[in-house]
């Protein structure tokens, strides 16, 4: 199927594929290079649903870059810019995810014991439906995470209502290889080079979005670490795809 992409930051086509680039920078300042095809779009009309299968070749300029990058289906839950670029108009939500994702060891953000916090890995995140106005006014409770035992409680209460799964990858990023994302109603399935990682009936409720990226950004919430977020220094830095499909 076609699927219509915007982009933000530094991207270009590549003959079939595409490039995305960051610039060198110190921490303070966030870069981000994205295609997705649901920036334009109201969360309730993200335009996939299962069945679904994503597939694309990928590679990044290093498999320990600052920040985080990759690919996957999502409902963009940080609306307000609380993490990972997401759009300052959109209320908050649960997340709701399926993606093979990185992330450089500031970032974590596990909600169970099991689960991958960092680190390159596919996985998904499947939480329950709750409308984002029950959860707007848990914006404003923020800054009491930064009393620990509170967000230790919190921490332990956002485990029971999101759910993860997931598995580490093997593969350097920093080479070509070829990623699969199967979406099914209650399966997901993630192969690379065709060799299925992970198959896990924890999988995300629809509408959601695709998304692709590289940035200089870190996010971190942990059973015993207060909650934090900012962004990186980093050197120059790109991720490139080639043969994009989702059918």
């Amino acid at each position: 199927m076609e699927t219509e992409l915007a982009h933000r930051g530094a991207v270009r086509r590549t003959g079939n594929g595409w490039r995305m680039e960051i610039p060198a920078g110190a921490r303070g300042t966030y870069r981000l290079a994205q295609l997705d095809d649901y920036s334009r779009r109201p969360r309730c009309f993200f335009p996939h649903a299962p069945p679904l299968t994503v597939s694309l070749r990928l590679r990044v300029s290093a498999s320990d870059l600052p920040g985080t990058w990759g690919f996957g289906l999502w409902n963009d839950p940080f609306g307000l810019s609380l993490g990972f670029g997401g759009s300052p108009v959109r209320l908050p939500a649960l997340p709701q995810a399926a993606w093979f994702f990185y992330g450089s060891p500031e970032n974590s953000l596990s909600f169970q014991e099991d689960a991958p916090a960092n680190g390159f890995f596919a996985g998904t995140f499947a939480s329950p439906p709750l409308p984002s106005l029950v959860l707007a006014p848990a914006v404003l409770a923020l800054p009491l995470l930064t009393i620990r035992p509170l967000s230790r409680w919190l921490h332990r209460l956002a485990g029971k209502f999101i759910h993860q799964d997931g598995a580490p990858v093997r593969e350097a990023g920093s080479s070509w290889h070829e990623y699969k994302i199967q979406w099914q109603s209650c399966l997901c399935r993630f192969s690379v080079d065709d060799v299925l990682l992970l198959e896990t009936p924890l999988a995300p409720s629809a509408p959601l979005g695709l998304v692709i990226w590289i940035d200089n950004q870190y996010a971190a919430w942990g059973p015993d670490r207060r909650p934090g977020y900012g962004t990186l220094g980093n050197p120059a830095a790109w991720l490139e795809i080639t043969g994009l499909s989702v059918y």
